[in-house]
């Protein structure tokens, strides 16, 4: 019986064999994308791309049939890679991101009018205070009104949350992102601290009902259902919430909310920390009419509509690996009026300046049904 160490020589000259025939088809599929451009071909020939499926499965046993699909649909990605830097150098979208680059001022705006949902106090203000040295905010009721704001031109930003680390993504934003045209231009993260607010002179006991938004009300879930015979009510945000057990004739109310809005509103902290998890933050991101993008960019985000077919996620996912393009977040959220079809959000991480980034913006466009770039940008911490 062969030994570990003549089994892993073996390996070693059937991959020296693979590099070599490996190298030798990218360097004729580039000549087949020479070809392409110069006859006007598209790159991509699906029957062609079945039929060698199905002569490659019929050439290995059952055993290995899945492996070697996977195989080959990953070595077809990584040729129409190649073949996408011949067969489309540039695009529109590489032109407006590169002009982009050139024309967006150096430091980021240390002043700025922007846009914000909520009362004065609320997290949103902090990430926006965290975005901007200096900045004037005008506060708006609904998430959709902050982007009505910057659509209309009312305001130059725009400060949304996208994602909590213990709740999840603020799915009402991605719903929201699809019926808007706008550009990340930078990304925070917030702290994330819940109070238990109420009157001066209140005791914990006395509460009888307990205003937050629902996702502190689902982030401090473990410390409600400790209190006994207490309703909790949703409402719009957490500053709203102690803004309103503030204005309110009742001492039997209580809001869960920030530490700032404790001395904004003049209100006792009864119990402080509630949340069930203290690594708690939210994802802010600033967003603008306008594509801006600033040094140190290494961040994409894009949307796209991908076939409702099998495989075709598995295409879009390959590309990035194929790339080298890290993919930090995956978001799907269903398209109105469309049975079981998706919008897909990726959050990829890529420097603006890279080769692999302008392959990226200049091959996707037309590997989708709709495809919507949404920015590049940096985020401070």
């Amino acid at each position: 019986m062969e030994d570990l160490k003549q089994l892993r020589e073996e390996i070693d000259k059937i991959d020296d064999s693979v590099v070599s025939l490996f190298q030798k088809r990218m360097e004729i599929t580039t000549a087949i994308a020479e070809y392409k451009k110069t006859n006007g071909l598209p790159p991509l020939d699906p029957s062609r791309e079945r039929q060698i499926l199905a002569d490659i499965s019929g050439k290995v046993s059952e055993n290995y049939r899945s492996y070697v699909c996977v195989l080959y649909s990953l070595l077809f990605e990584l040729s129409r890679s190649n073949q996408e830097k011949i067969l489309h150098p540039t695009s529109e979208l590489k032109e407006r991101v590169v002009n982009a680059v050139e024309n967006t001022e150096k430091l980021f705006p240390q002043y700025a009018l922007a846009a914000c949902q909520g009362v004065e106090g609320a997290y949103s203000q902090l990430a926006c205070e965290k975005m901007f040295n200096v900045p004037n905010i005008m506060y708006f009721k609904t998430f959709k009104s902050v982007f009505d704001a910057i659509d209309k031109d009312m305001c130059r930003y725009g400060v949304l949350p996208m994602e909590n680390s213990t709740a999840g993504s603020v799915n009402e934003i991605y719903d929201l992102m699809m019926d808007y045209h706008f550009n990340i231009i930078r990304s925070t993260r917030v702290k994330i601290d819940h109070n238990l607010l109420a009157k001066s002179g209140t005791k914990i006991l006395q509460i009888r009902e307990i205003y937050s938004h629902e996702q502190a009300i689902n982030q401090c879930a473990k410390f409600l259902d400790g209190l006994v015979n207490v309703k909790v009510t949703a409402c719009a945000n957490t500053a709203a919430a102690a803004k309103m057990v503030a204005e309110s004739d009742r001492n039997d109310v209580a809001a869960l909310s920030s530490r700032t809005c404790a001395d904004l509103y003049q209100l006792a902290i009864l119990s402080c920390n509630v949340q069930d998890n203290d690594n708690n933050y939210t994802r802010f991101i600033c967003i603008s009419k306008q594509l801006e993008i600033y040094p140190g960019a290494d961040k994409t985000s894009i949307m796209m509509v991908i076939p409702h077919k099998p495989g075709a996620l598995y295409k879009v996912l390959s590309r990035f690996y194929a790339l080298g393009i890290n993919l930090i977040k995956l978001e799907s959220r269903p398209i109105p009026n469309r049975d079981f079809e998706f919008m897909f959000y990726f959050d990829l991480e890529t420097s603006v300046y890279s080769e692999q980034f302008i392959q990226l913006v200049c091959g996707l466009e037309g590997f989708c049904e709709e495809f919507r770039y949404l920015g590049s940008y940096s985020e401070i911490v």
